[in-house]
């Protein structure tokens, strides 16, 4: 059900941006529906599912959206923690975000930047994970980059990188990625999220990753470390 297109019908409003309703799917069958939206709605609504999700009563529910609104996981958690009697227990959602770094260590001899591969993975890029509610991007990129390599970062201004793609066709994957400064090259990595690690020049990291996004940010990254002394 993801990305597809519904109309809800509206029961009534729970909170200040979250309403309930029904769809119809397959013709017959009605399934239960919030909506979440920050404008008001009309008793009949047009929009689309942004995710699936589960509540304490174990049923699974549709949460839509206007078409053109983007709500990320920890939004969409803050919004309903303020309902009473909808504990929101799982939750797959058509837009997911993850912030990550460009990891560099500089010396006198060479720069080296770090490159993972995860475990589910066959090709090389650079630590990253997923946004918590409360967060800051730089804040998960800086925490996500400790609880895979043990590196504590410096995070350095003026570069911020967005690399947008849909793996699977429907799925809305958005990376931030900053420039982090690390000031030991002596890496131990999170077993059950990466499987190899290794650092090189600028040059071989351009030839060990494929993606074009991966490829671009490490272009700008090679600009930005150059100013750095």
């Amino acid at each position: 059900m993801l990305a597809n297109r519904v109309t809800v019908n509206i029961f009534g409003k729970l909170s200040k941006n979250i309403y309930s309703g029904y769809t119809t799917v397959e013709k017959t069958t009605t399934k239960k529906v919030y909506v979440l939206s920050d404008a008001p709605v009309s008793e009949t609504f047009k929009g689309i599912v942004i995710a699936t999700a589960y509540f304490n009563d174990n049923e699974e529910k549709l949460i839509v959206a206007p078409e053109h609104a983007v709500y990320y996981e920890p939004d969409i958690r803050v919004s309903f923690s303020r309902l009473r009697n909808a504990e929101l227990t799982s939750i797959k959602c058509l837009y997911e975000k993850s912030c990550g770094g460009i990891i560099f260590y500089k010396n006198k001899a060479s720069t080296r930047i770090l490159l993972v591969k995860n475990n589910n993975g066959r090709y090389w890029s650079f630590p990253k994970g997923h946004i918590e509610i409360g967060e800051t991007e730089e804040q998960t990129a800086v925490r996500e980059i400790k609880e895979e390599t043990s590196l504590d970062v410096e995070i350095k201004d003026g570069f911020r990188e967005v690399s947008d793609y849909c793996p699977f066709g429907k799925i809305h994957k958005r990376v931030v990625f900053f420039l982090a400064q690390a000031f030991t090259d002596n890496v131990n990595v999170q077993e059950e999220e990466i499987a190899e690690y290794i650092w090189v020049d600028l040059q071989q990291a351009k030839k060990l990753c494929t993606y074009d996004n991966d490829l671009r940010i490490i272009s700008k990254a090679e600009t930005a470390i150059k100013l750095i002394k």
